[in-house]
């Protein structure tokens, strides 16, 4: 069955090891959305860490053009309007910055406009995170924080030590595991979601709006993060620097982020 739509992660897949957007990929993305092919980015990014991508490969401010953001919180056109949203509320956040304080892990979280934290001594993995996703900090502590947020997910964001500690002496406790989509999508990134949130049930959504079967979805990714869509579409491409637990899940395995695998696979398996 044809390709009809194709879903791409960015960091790590996308991107190449320079976090550059490479001429080959725009080239086989825009000859792909020449011959009438969906082309989404899906991403765990806000959609101001994601405009650069879209506009470079022509697929910016559209009423007809998506992007998952968030790791599947939020199902968005291009030009903003959201389609599917499973975000988190106050008591989520509250539970969360607890557990984060417990165990001695910085912490933020993030709504569609501002990443926000409690920790004075900021963590300079929100600061790269600030920077990578175009999104301004607000310090605020927990008691000045608004009770009607939006929040599309919170982070655990430190060292990687740290991160694997948490994950080594299991200490997330069951409720929390049992609440939340817990995925670690960069060594030291821990996120917490809604439990519907997923790149693969944000895809899902999508392609029923959109009256598209998992077998005309080709889904490329390399991180935990991207597994669940892995796993819907009917063809789930691995990179060939995805981790050993995406590569297994997959149909099949292209080329590294370095060696420009998206633009292979999406002239080996979705171009006619």
């Amino acid at each position: 069955m044809a390709i009809k739509l194709i879903a791409i992660d960015i960091d790590g897949t996308l991107l190449n090891e320079k976090n550059e957007l490479a001429q080959p990929t725009i080239d086989a993305v825009k000859r792909a959305t020449a011959q009438n092919i969906k082309v989404v980015l899906c991403t765990g990014r806000p959609l101001t860490g994601a405009h650069t991508y879209l506009k470079r490969l022509g697929l910016d401010d559209q009423s007809d053009s998506y992007v998952i953001t968030f790791n599947g919180s939020l199902a968005q056109t291009t030009d903003g309007s959201v389609l599917v949203r499973h975000t988190l509320n106050f008591n989520d956040y509250i539970d969360m910055e607890a557990l984060s304080r417990k165990i001695g892990v910085h912490f933020h979280c993030e709504t569609d406009q501002y990443i926000y934290t409690a920790n004075k001594n900021l963590s300079p993995y929100t600061i790269g995170e600030a920077y990578l996703v175009r999104m301004p900090i607000r310090y605020r502590e927990v008691g000045e924080m608004s009770s009607d947020l939006s929040i599309s997910k919170g982070m655990m964001i430190d060292d990687p030590t740290i991160i694997s500690r948490i994950e080594q002496e299991n200490l997330i406790p069951q409720a929390i595991k049992d609440r939340f989509y817990i995925v670690k999508s960069e060594p030291f990134f821990l996120e917490f979601m809604n439990k519907h949130a997923s790149k693969g049930n944000a895809l899902n959504d999508l392609s029923h709006q959109l009256n598209l079967m998992p077998e005309e979805i080709m889904a490329l990714g390399d991180q935990g993060n991207d597994l669940t869509m892995i796993e819907y579409a009917g063809l789930g491409v691995a990179m060939g620097n995805a981790t050993a637990e995406v590569k297994a899940a997959a149909n099949k395995i292209t080329l590294t982020n370095v060696e420009n695998g998206v633009a292979a696979a999406i002239e080996k398996y979705a171009l006619n």
